[in-house]
């Protein structure tokens, strides 16, 4: 085997890999020596040797048969000051995909098949970090309750210098937050093509941490963390509670910020409320712009019918949804925007199937048990972000220890409509609010049950609340 072969297989992975892998893993190889079988290769650091080995390996030993190089198998090394050190394990021929690199291959990918993503894949770094395709700012449908959230990503995702650094992005469950992360990560693809990004879970950052500190890897790890372009970081509360993750984040959000690099994070609560996470990152976190996704509204919810009906329809030709119908799911589904796209693709798999219109009886028939369940819509963050809007005080403040009239009186009245409008017990009720004692909770729901007695303007609240609340 000589250079001019491999300047074959380099042409050869250039058109089989893309322009994109290409720069990023093939091209920093040099060809070293060629003995008794085995080709040897410069990596720059054992990071992108082992990424090599375990993606592209079976690629260039095919393309090496190919253009004539009777190699037997492949190996990597990085030579740190004039040493070579071994960067990954070697690879032999007949080619054969090891467990790990299957494993790697079967990382569950969210994308429907049905839809094209719309444009290469930003280089997002594994396990993890599969796009959606079907998670772009098109398919987002804005309304009051993300409005900020949307516009402030897609500010983010123009790719110019922005005034907040990290977007922290925050809600519950199904309200769109994970799908405003994989757009900014499209569209920064599109516009900025030459950026690193990397996309993961907060699970998964603590996966490839403590991989690294079992394999002795963690300059690969810091490296590779701090070297990106765009950080994104999911449901960051994952890692609250785990302190050597904790720190390890702490000192990649710093050095990425000192490089002026942009963080985006997402979490279920905003920083302040989440008690479990140290200070200094709660503080950090705090530092750029904090956007609250509230639930969805009526309107939203219907538009966001109206939208998937539109995708369906192509999927299902002859789908007929019947009047009211789209209507009623908005009305009736209130708290979870999955669970309202799962309940209309149930609905138009069983019309295809069966080869019938979506009327309403359809539509209470099969969807009985979600019908069910979706009539306990009030939960206890609801109920604490409403009380904190109606006596206009901050939601840390209504969960926090403060112990003033003007925070205490509007937090027993969050207690007591938590313990009325919810199943949850007295012990998950204190959790929620800074991890009380439940005799503490049960305090505040006997004295509010005591005022709204004799003081008017008590009852008065906790009815507005209420319908507020349940409406």
């Amino acid at each position: 085997m000589t250079n001019e072969i491999w300047g074959e297989v380099q042409l050869a992975l250039r058109q089989s890999v893309g322009d994109h892998n290409y720069k990023t893993w093939i091209s920093p190889i040099e060809f070293n020596t060629f003995e008794d079988g085995v080709a040897h290769f410069h990596v720059p650091t054992n990071f992108i040797g082992t990424w090599v080995n375990r993606n592209y390996a079976d690629k260039i030993l095919a393309h090496l048969h190919s253009a004539g190089a009777n190699v037997r198998r492949i190996e990597f090394d990085v030579r740190l000051a004039g040493s070579p050190i071994a960067a990954a394990a070697n690879v032999d021929a007949p080619l054969m995909a090891t467990a790990e690199v299957a494993a790697v291959a079967a990382a569950p990918a969210l994308a429907a098949p049905e839809v094209q993503a719309p444009g290469p894949a930003p280089r997002v770094e594994e396990p993890g970090g599969k796009l959606d395709a079907r998670y772009t700012f098109d398919r987002f449908v804005v309304g009051p309750p993300n409005e900020l959230a949307h516009a402030a990503a897609r500010r983010v995702a123009e790719g110019g210098p922005v005034n907040f650094n990290p977007l922290f992005l925050y809600g519950g469950v199904g309200l769109g937050k994970t799908h405003l992360m994989h757009a900014i990560a499209w569209e920064l693809q599109k516009n900025k093509p030459e950026l690193q990004i990397v996309y993961l879970s907060a699970e998964q950052f603590m996966y490839r941490f403590v991989q690294a500190l079992r394999e002795r890897e963690m300059m690969n790890f810091k490296q590779l963390f701090r070297s990106v372009d765009v950080l994104m970081v999911d449901d960051v509360q994952f890692i609250a509670g785990k302190d050597s993750t904790q720190d390890e984040f702490f000192h990649t959000f710093n050095a990425l910020v000192d490089q002026r690099k942009q963080i985006i994070i997402s979490g279920d609560r905003a920083p302040g409320e989440m008690t479990e996470m140290e200070e200094r990152i709660k503080s950090r976190l705090q530092c750029g712009l904090v956007v609250d996704l509230h639930p969805t509204d009526y309107e939203l919810r219907l538009g966001i019918l109206q939208q998937k009906v539109e995708v369906y329809a192509q999927q299902y030709p002859g789908l007929v949804i019947g009047s009211g119908v789209l209507e009623f799911l908005a009305h009736r589904i209130s708290t979870n925007v999955r669970v309202l796209e799962g309940a209309l693709i149930r609905l138009c798999a069983l019309a295809n199937l069966c080869g019938r219109e979506v009327t309403m009886e359809m539509t209470q028939d099969c969807l009985s048990d979600v019908l069910r369940v979706s009539e306990r819509k009030v939960t206890v963050e609801e109920i604490q972000r409403r009380v904190s809007e109606h006596y206009n005080i901050r939601l840390s403040e209504l969960i926090g220890p403060t112990r003033v009239r003007t925070i205490a009186r509007p937090r027993q009245i969050a207690m007591y409509l938590s313990k009325t409008l919810t199943s949850r017990s007295l012990p998950e009720i204190g959790r929620k609010f800074g991890g009380r004692d439940h005799t503490t909770i049960m305090h505040g729901v006997k004295r509010i049950e005591e005022l709204r007695q004799k003081d008017s303007q008590v009852a008065d609240d906790l009815e507005l609340l209420r319908r507020a609340l349940e409406a």
